[in-house]
């Protein structure tokens, strides 16, 4: 195929500015836009042949829930009038109606997600007949790491093989480690992998393999022919090597002394984590590399940028963009995959169900990317941390999805690089065709692209790349995107595309949640507010959609009011709802019970379980009392000056015990963690409560008919904490409370006691 035939197919599928920089060609006739008008026709005739590339319905229950959201606002409105009505004269009554107009804040917001949510189907057989294999564009595939510590570097390279050995054409797609940690073992783990790629790849295709993370597929299968059992071995000898030098702390007696590991081995030499120069290191090359059976290998590039103590790295959204510029130089894909590192392909087809979308001339031309949702591998029965993540992964972008589009969430997200980019890319950038990737001249720009000093003076983090100034970099670069005029698409396929880990103790999830509160309200009190930016740059719903993530902290403040003060008065017989025997019970009784019928349904339609769906629930509650309660007292003193910590990372590694506990749905409090201690007191004067409410009933000291709702809200609460009550008081394994988080629970629940003595009887 000719070059000017190429650029014609590349235009007519709407990849514009983009892939010309990708595809450099030739000084093109006279008769160039004829030919181009012809081809376009062509292509779009070809799609209307044999059908279009997906499908889109908007969901049934749309009707309903618009019916649903004005009946539920009358009642609301109707008990706001009523709170209002009422002038809060005492602290308790400020505090309860701080905490309705909140719950009503949030709800609103959230409706946007429920006024149009669509389901969509892709047909990539479609695609493939529509296109031939040589036309489709390349792809850029960004992997981040940050501690070898916490993410084993085996693992990271087990998750870019399986992306290296998509159902792609092997010399379009490129693979860029980003790795902020400078590990000489992750660079020795990728060096490993190079070398087993060239029979992984081959044995994935000829077997036809789905699962192509090498890890996870031998985790899988027992035995088997002899070449599986001679790739079984030759894995685990890549990562017993990998594992070895991570305990020594190098890799000198690791590698082969050639004249390019020699040429490895002095970039680390003097080498300081948060202090040295850019490493990039071409492990593969596709115009020279290839497998055992002399098919081309993918591109496979290790990075490391630049770290100075004096200079802001921007986490991951800096690595981000240094990996955008690095493949600029380089492969210059017009489409970019984002993963995390222990996020591996799971259907080698993903690249094909995106590119239903991207491939589609009616909407590519505004589609800045394609988000899969974030699915887990290893979850038990009952999910018993919530870490399914079911609303923000699965429900929520569907309600998305029908406004504008899903938000990013950070991993397996297919990306247009004009939208991160622009039409043009800076003029430094561009390669001549003819080097090399691992040329003197690619090399030396790429390194210039990844100094710490570059994005000086520039839009990098600002207007083009991934956003900075937040620790949720996902969710500010999705909203900057919409506000700018460009689109999204959920893509939700039977199979799963991308299997990811989820953490296995309570206190990581805990400290995973915090950080992302603290992210999003970085966005909610910024000059990017989605309520005030999102709802004039992009529309009034998306911007509510968007507000209701931006202020996930703000949940605990009802939540802890909810779980606390009631509770006190109710101890001291103070009554604070309506009687059973006022028809005013019965209007806050529908707005409980609608709120969690609707949600329990929502999470029903979306394959989930009553088990799971309860555990959800409670994880909220527990979130609300700490991850968001610690995140926004994070936050307000960092508002203030008061220096709080930076990005962390989410422990990849499990231990035998802990998972074997995961597996039987049993909680691990074993961390020393203040997360516990909030928890333990909540729970311990909901116990109380609820143990002075039954007395009160039995006795008949009090009416329970005036608090009947209180009683109930401690019920509820006690049954969510049992799990919290065994760790206190019934365990003896070693995922049990530790004694001195359960003393300083007890003291702080005496403490809140007399609080509520002193706000109830004094």
């Amino acid at each position: 195929m000719t070059k000017s035939s190429t650029l014609v197919i590349t235009q007519s599928l709407s990849f514009g500015l983009c892939y010309i920089h990708a595809c450099p060609i030739e000084e093109e006739e006279d008769d160039d836009d004829e030919s181009l008008g012809e081809q376009r026709s062509r292509s779009e005739s070809t799609m209307k042949t044999s059908g279009p590339f997906h499908a889109v319905r908007v969901s049934p229950l749309a009707p309903l829930n618009r019916a649903h959201i004005l009946l539920y606002s009358l009642a609301l409105f109707a008990a706001l009038r009523l709170r209002l009505h009422f002038p809060a004269t005492s602290l308790p009554s400020f505090l309860l109606l701080a905490a309705d107009l909140l719950l009503a804040f949030m709800w609103f917001t959230y409706q946007a997600l429920r006024w149009r949510p669509v389901r969509r189907r892709e047909f990539p057989d479609r695609l493939l007949h529509a296109v031939a294999p040589d036309n489709l564009p390349a792809i850029d595939v960004f992997i981040c790491t940050a501690d070898a510590l916490r993410e084993p570097p085996a693992s990271v390279a087990s998750t870019a093989l399986s992306a290296m050995a998509f159902d792609y054409p092997p010399e379009k797609i490129s693979v860029y480690v980003s790795d902020d940690g400078g590990s000489a073992v992750t660079l020795l783990a990728f060096a490993e992998a190079a070398k087993f790629a060239r029979y992984w790849l081959p044995f994935c295709r000829e077997n036809g393999i789905v699962t192509r993370s090498p890890e996870d597929y031998f985790r899988s299968v027992e035995g088997g022919e002899p070449e599986t059992v001679k790739l079984e071995k030759m894995f685990q000898a890549l990562k017993e090597k990998v594992e070895k030098a991570l305990q020594r702390g190098d890799i000198c007696n690791d590698i082969t002394q050639g004249e390019e590991e020699e040429e490895i081995l002095k970039k680390w030499k003097g080498f300081i984590r948060n202090d040295h120069p850019s490493i990039i290191q071409v492990l593969l090359q596709s115009s020279k590399d290839s497998d055992v059976t002399g098919k081309p290998l993918p591109n496979l590039i290790y990075v490391s940028r630049e770290k100075r103590p004096t200079s802001h790295h921007h986490f991951k959204a800096g690595a981000l963009n240094a990996l955008t510029r690095v493949s600029s130089t380089m492969s210059n894909a017009p489409l970019i995959l984002t993963l995390d590192c222990d996020t591996y392909s799971n259907d080698p087809r993903s690249p094909l169900h995106a590119l239903c979308y991207f491939l589609d001339p009616a909407m590519s031309s505004n589609l800045a990317f394609v988000q899969f949702p974030q699915i887990f591998q290893g979850l038990n029965k009952n999910d018993i941390y919530a870490t399914e993540v079911k609303r923000l992964y699965t429900i929520n972008p569907r309600g998305k999805d029908g406004l504008g589009g899903p938000n990013y969430v950070g991993t397996g997200c297919y990306f247009s690089r004009c939208s991160l980019q622009g039409n043009t890319l800076p003029p430094s950038l561009p390669r001549q065709p003819t080097d090399s990737i691992s040329s003197e001249f690619v090399i030396r720009k790429a390194r210039e692209v990844t100094s710490c000093t570059y994005e000086l003076g520039t839009k990098w983090g600002t207007k083009i790349g991934f956003r900075y100034g937040s620790l949720s970099e996902d969710f500010h670069t999705g909203l900057h995107l919409h506000c700018q005029g460009w689109k999204s698409v959920f893509c939700y396929p039977e199979k799963p595309a991308f299997l990811g880990d989820v953490p296995q103790n309570l206190n990581d999830v805990l400290s995973q949640r915090k950080r992302w509160s603290v992210g999003l309200f970085e966005v909610a009190f910024s000059r990017y507010c989605p309520l005030t930016f999102g709802t004039t740059k992009a529309s009034f719903l998306e911007g509510l959609s968007y507000a209701h993530e931006a202020f996930w902290g703000s949940w605990s403040i009802p939540i802890t009011i909810y779980c606390i003060l009631p509770q006190l008065a109710l101890i001291y017989g103070t009554p604070l709802f309506p009687k059973v025997s006022n028809p005013l019970f019965y209007l806050y009784a529908y707005l409980f019970l609608a709120a969690y019928v609707q949600d329990l349904l929502e999470f029903l339609a979306a394959k989930g379980t009553i088990r799971r769906w309860w555990n959800d629930q409670r994880m909220w509650m527990f979130i609300g009392l700490t991850s968001y309660l610690f995140g926004t007292i994070q936050f307000l003193l960092k508002k203030v000056g008061v220096s709080s910590q930076g990005f962390n990372v989410t422990s990849k590694v499990v231990e035998d015990e802990q998972r074997e506990r995961y597996q039987k749905g049993v909680f691990d409090f074993r961390a020393q963690s203040p997360f516990f201690v909030s928890l333990g007191t909540v729970a311990i004067v909901n116990l109380s409560s609820f143990a002075v409410g039954l007395g009160r009933a039995a006795s008949l000291q009090g009416s329970l008919d005036e608090l009947f709702a209180q009683l109930f809200l401690s019920a509820c609460v006690v049954a969510n904490c049992w799990p919290i009550y065994e760790a206190m008081f019934l365990r003896s394994d070693g995922g049990k409370m530790p004694r001195m988080i359960t003393v300083f629970s007890l003291l702080a629940a005496c403490f809140l006691h007399g609080i509520g003595y002193l706000m109830f009887s004094v």
